[in-house]
C-alpha cells in the first residue's frame, strides 16, 4: 500500500467533510469552504474523527490516486482549519510594495510599476518598515492557490545570483556566484 495513502487524516471537530453523488469532496471549516473533484474508484471512510482513504485494487493507477487524493484532502482539511501562508521579501535598492485591498503595486526596478490583483479568496498583507526589507504575506485556505500566487509574484523579478536582488521567499537560500575578477 501507499505509505502516504494509508495514513489516516484527523478531522478537527469544527470541520465538516462530505462526498456527494457526483464525487465532489466538500470540506467546510472556520477559514472557508473547499471543493475537489475525485475519481469514483477512491472511497473515503470517516470514523470517530479519523478519515481513511481506500482503493479498490493494487493497479498502478489506483496506487497513484490513493496517495494523491489523500494528500489533497488532508491539505483541504488543514486549510479550512488553520489556513496556509507564504511570505515574500523584496531585496534591492528602490524596490517597494503597496497594496490597496487585493491589488498590489510592485516597484521592482523596471521603468513601470507592476500591478497585480490577488484573487478574492486570499488575503494579502504588505509591510514597508524603515531598515527592513519590503515584505508580502499571502494567506488563504487553498494551499495550491496560495503557492501559485506567491510563485507568480516571485516570477516578476527572480533573485539573481550575483547581487541577490529580486523577490524571494522568506528564508530562501540562494547560491551566490563570484563576479568577474579584474585583469592585472
Amino acid at each position: 500500500m501507499s505509505r502516504i495513502g494509508k495514513a489516516p487524516i484527523t478531522v478537527p471537530a469544527n470541520v465538516t467533510f462530505s462526498v456527494d453523488d457526483a464525487n465532489i469532496v466538500t470540506v467546510k471549516g472556520p477559514k472557508g469552504e473547499l471543493k475537489q473533484q475525485i475519481n469514483p474508484d477512491i472511497q473515503f471512510e470517516l470514523n470517530d474523527g479519523e478519515l481513511t482513504v481506500k482503493r479498490p485494487t493494487d493497479q498502478k493507477r489506483h496506487r497513484a490516486m490513493h496517495g494523491l487524493y489523500r494528500s489533497l484532502v488532508a491539505n483541504m482539511i488543514e486549510g479550512v482549519a488553520q489556513g496556509f501562508s507564504k511570505e515574500l521579501e523584496l531585496e534591492g535598492v528602490g524596490y517597494r510594495v503597496t497594496n490597496t485591498g487585493n491589488l498590489i503595486e510592485l516597484l521592482l526596478g523596471y521603468s513601470h510599476p507592476i500591478m497585480f490583483y490577488i484573487p478574492d479568496d486570499l488575503d494579502v498583507e504588505t509591510k514597508m518598515d524603515k531598515g527592513q526589507r519590503p515584505y508580502i504575506k499571502i494567506s488563504g485556505c487553498d494551499k495550491q492557490l496560495v503557492g501559485q500566487v506567491a510563485a507568480k509574484i516571485r516570477s516578476f523579478r527572480k533573485p539573481e545570483p550575483y547581487k541577490g536582488k529580486g523577490v524571494r521567499f522568506k528564508g530562501e537560500i540562494l547560491r551566490r556566484k563570484a563576479g568577474k575578477t579584474a585583469a592585472k
